[in-house]
Parts: structure tokens; sequence; C-alpha cells
């Protein structure tokens, strides 16, 4: 007894302490908004519209590069000082600018696609109409990414206009099979190792301005993506000799698939564990949190395990950002209702973190798949990539250029959990960061890749800005 009233009192005192530390640490409010730029925000409005009129879906494995081609003559068209000044080379269909600086220790890469997913489905306006209304450029592409294609390319056209020469060599490099995960950045990639071109930094989207990035935390911030997770498609297959429905026999290929889900569905199969960048997020937007949150981030020395337990169940976005996740997207078995199958199969899509990578995941549902009598095959797997070193000069350039273009917007280090083509810079760049200059508001974040995408047009100034900023911070 009197063990447990010790143990009390510690746990006591320990709350005690960590009350006072966040009572000490002032609350913030995220006051960003874009500032009022009509003339420029709708010229530039006009030119994203251009380029989504442009339809510019790609199909894997197909070649496409004389849709994209005619897509870079309206590039040309709304870029002129761009094309006629800067070195373009074009490898089937993907762009890469170069841009000579005084110097080229500390090469630049802004990135951004070309191309975008298909637009199924009842559009409130046609997906590829581009029209300008209620304060947003309408359709497929405004948001994923064109807004910060045309926001570096019209940078880059408004900085040569003023007869200015970067410090260093920029490079401007645009994938045309980015949505497909094809081979077009690539290409690129190698293009610069030909030349031997280390950059110093690459800038793509993955990130952004963010509204309420977690639920409590109200206001615009900006996160900034410091790494992606890995990922793999697997296919989960069970057979047996088939027969009647009539005399269905135990253990059916269905059944010990449906065994296998539910088992890594309710157990914790994968490791949980809070990334250092993670809890470098949580502690950049604790100021700005509710007091209940702002308690559990400023004192994680403490309230780890809890968070652990807990943020899964926040949301699911929260729960990625802390394991493997691993989730099921196809099933296919009998062609008829009173068939046993004889074969059935299961597809699902990895996310790979950190702490548990590629080959330690794949081993562990590798184990689970065979207790219930599946073959494990693994279609395509890449592992997680390197993180930014969140304390080194690039990412501190990136925040600076994020507090003078974004007064009042916080910027904090975020984890990917989706996949772009910064991946593929990762082997010649040691400072891959994810950051499209544009405010996701919750209507942006449920267009992307849906139905009724858009872009509030206010942001494109801003956009454009943090690319001018940016090229002239590297020094």
């Amino acid at each position: 007894m009197i063990v447990l009233w010790i143990l009390l009192g510690l746990l006591l005192l320990l709350l005690l302490i960590s009350l006072i530390h966040t009572l000490t640490i002032p609350s913030k409010q995220s006051t960003y908004v874009p500032a009022p730029d009509p003339r420029r925000a709708e010229d530039y409005a006009q030119k994203l519209s251009r380029m989504v009129q442009y339809n510019t879906v790609s199909v894997p494995e197909t070649d496409q590069r004389d849709l994209f081609l005619g897509f870079h003559r309206v590039l040309e068209e709304l870029f002129p000082l761009v094309h006629q000044r800067l070195e373009k080379t074009e490898i089937d269909g993907n762009l890469l600018f170069y841009w000579k600086g005084k110097s080229n220790k500390k090469p630049l890469v802004l990135m951004s696609h070309q191309d975008v997913v298909p637009a199924e489905g009842e559009w409130q306006r046609p997906p590829f109409s581009g029209e300008i209304a209620e304060g947003k450029v309408w359709g497929r592409g405004t948001s994923d990414t064109k807004c910060s294609l045309m926001a570096f390319f019209q940078a880059v056209e408004e900085l040569l206009s003023a007869g200015y020469v970067p410090e260093n060599d920029v490079y401007l490099s645009s994938s045309c099979t980015e949505e497909w995960a094809g081979d077009g950045c690539p290409k690129l990639v190698n293009e610069l190792k030909r030349r031997g071109v280390r950059p110093y930094l690459v800038c793509d989207e993955g990130g952004g301005i963010i509204t309420e990035p977690i639920g409590g935390i109200h206001g615009n911030f900006a996160m900034i993506g410091v790494f992606e997770k890995g990922k793999a498609d697997v296919c989960f297959t069970a057979r047996s000799n088939g027969g009647h429905a009539s005399t269905p026999k135990a253990h059916s290929p269905i059944a010990r698939l449906a065994a296998f889900v539910h088992e890594i569905e309710t157990h914790r199969v994968f490791k949980r564990k809070l990334p250092k960048e993670v809890a470098a997020m949580f502690e950049t937007l604790a100021p700005y949190a509710s007091f209940p949150l702002k308690w559990v981030f400023t004192n994680l020395w403490l309230f780890r395990p809890i968070l652990l337990q807990v943020l899964p169940l926040i949301s699911a976005q929260a729960g990625a950002m802390i394991r493997t996740t691993m989730a099921f997207t196809m099933q296919s078995g009998s062609d008829a209702f009173n068939v046993m199958p004889q074969q059935a199969t299961l597809g699902a899509n990895l996310r790979f973190i950190p702490h548990q990578g590629m080959a330690e995941s794949l081993a562990i549902v590798k184990k689970l798949a065979d207790k219930h009598q599946l073959t494990m095959e693994v279609m395509h797997a890449s592992d997680y990539t390197a993180p930014v070193d969140i304390h080194g000069e690039a990412f501190r350039t990136v925040q600076r250029v994020v507090d003078e273009t974004f007064p009042g917007c916080a910027g904090s280090p975020y984890v990917m959990t989706g996949a772009t083509d910064a991946r593929f810079y990762q082997e010649i760049c040691d400072n891959v960061v994810r950051f499209a200059p544009v405010v996701y508001g919750p209507e942006q974040m449920k267009g992307m890749h849906g139905l009724n995408e858009t872009i509030e047009y206010a942001c494109l100034p801003g956009a454009v800005d943090f690319y001018k900023n940016l090229i002239d911070a590297v020094k």
C-alpha cells in the first residue's frame, strides 16, 4: 500500500511539473492568410486556368509524348522568357530547364509534375474547363499540382524580366509520369547524373500550407515534408480444390483470407514509434493548440506512451506517421455464388516507416501469410527515403523563406505518407523537401484525386513569391 501511495504521489508530481511547464509556454495563433493582391492573383489564375484546360491525364505504360509536347506549347506561350533564356531539355515528354547562375556549388531544383489523374464522376464544373469562379480555379490538376508548376515558372519569368541572375544554378524539373510512379523523373535524374550535377536542395510537392493540420489546431501552417514512407503492392493467394457451395469445406480460400485480414486489422502487427520529425512537428504546433493538446505536445517526455496509443484513433493521417500501415484494396474469388473458389486473391498496399522498414515489415506479413496458408507475392516495393536533417542548413533555409514569405505562418517538419517524384532525387541530393507553397484547405484536400478539385487563387501570389525568395536565398 505504501508503494502504491508513493507511485501515486510521483505521478501527481510529474503531472504538476508538466502542467507548470505547459503554462510557461505562451499560446500563439496562426495569423497567416494570403495578402490581398487581386491584380496578380487574377493574372496567375488565368495562366493556371490555361494549363488546366489542357488535359494531361497520364496512362500507365503508354507513350504519351505527343500529348505532353502539346502541353509544352501552352507553357511556352505562358512563359516565353523561360523558354527563350533557359536551356531546355525534353526527354519523352519530361522537362528539365537549366538556369545558369553565378556559381554551380549549390544547385537548386524546383519540381512539380505535369500529369494528372483521371476526372471521373459528376463534377459541379467540367473538370478540364479551368473555370474561374467563387475565388477559385476549378478543374483537375489545379491543386495537384499545376498550381506549383505555374508558380515556379512564373517566378523565374518575373526574375528574368527584372534582369536577375541567381547566385547558384537553378533547374526546373517536371515529369509527366508522376501519377503512376513511372520512369519520367528517373530519366531527368539520370540526365543530371550524366552532367555531374548534385543538387544542394530539391523542392517538390508533398506538404503545403495546410489549414488545421490536426484537429484542434486552427489556422494555416506550412507543413514541410522531410521524408516519404516506403511502399509495396502485395498479392496474397489462397488455393483449394474448389467444389460445390452446397457442401462447403472448412478453411476455404476466402475464409483463410478473411482470417488473415481480421488478424492484421485487430492486432498490433507493426511497431509504433514517434519519429523525431513527428515529435518536432508536435512541439512546433503545441503553442497553437487548445490546452489539452498543448499539455500533451509540450510534454512528450511524459505523454509519449499515451500518444502512441491514441494517435491512430485521432485520425488515420496521424496514425500513419508512427507506424507501417497496411491497407487491403483488392479481392477476387469465385465467378459464381454456388461455386467454391479454387483460388482467391487479396491485394494490399503497405507504407513503411523508418523504424520498421521494407525488409522487416514484409517479413512480418510473410509470417502471418504462412500461418494462414497463403502465398505472398510482392508486386512492387521500395523503402522509405532518408530524412532531411531538420537542423541542417538547407532545411533552415526553407524555414527562413517560409517565415519571410508567409508572415504569421509557422513552419513545421512533416512526414509524407504518400509518394512523389521527389524520392527519385534522393539518389543525388541529401536535402529533398516536399512543400508546395499554396493553401490547402479542407475543400482542396478533399478534391485532390477526387471530385471538384479547386485552388483558391488568392494564394497564388504567395506561391510565386516563395519560389522567388527561395531562389534568392540559396547562396
